[in-house]
């Protein structure tokens, strides 16, 4: 079963700043335990919103209205993502309570979903 571990922004993230030398190992670390157990199938970091930008599409069938970034929530913006492959939901919640606090300074948020698979 395919989850992904979205971690959501904080004003520290999207500022463009980067997490202390601390917190980063211990992500580090956290990454070497995902690959040692063979459930991680990618993690990525993401820019700040203020490099991106969102499209609605307000009518069927009609052109996308785009939105450029920066966006003003950082709660409604995600920060990076881990993609993990495990044998239940209750597996998937074990590994996102080990996972350090993502941001560090006590606004870390993730979200776990389940990945829809053929």
């Amino acid at each position: 079963m395919l989850f992904m571990l979205i971690v959501k922004a904080s004003r520290n993230s999207e500022a463009g700043g980067l997490p202390s030398a601390g917190l980063r190992e211990a992500m580090s670390r956290y990454n070497e335990e995902l690959i040692k157990a063979g459930v991680r199938i990618m993690a990525k970091g993401l820019h700040p919103s203020s490099n991106g930008m969102r499209l609605l599409f307000p009518h069927p069938g009609g052109q996308p209205l785009v939105t450029e970034g920066p966006f003003s929530e950082p709660e409604d913006v995600i920060a990076g993502f881990i993609l993990i492959d495990v044998k239940s939901k209750e597996e998937a919640v074990e590994w996102a309570m080990r996972m350090p606090d993502p941001q560090g300074d006590g606004e870390g948020r993730i979200e776990l979903r389940q990945v829809f698979e053929p």
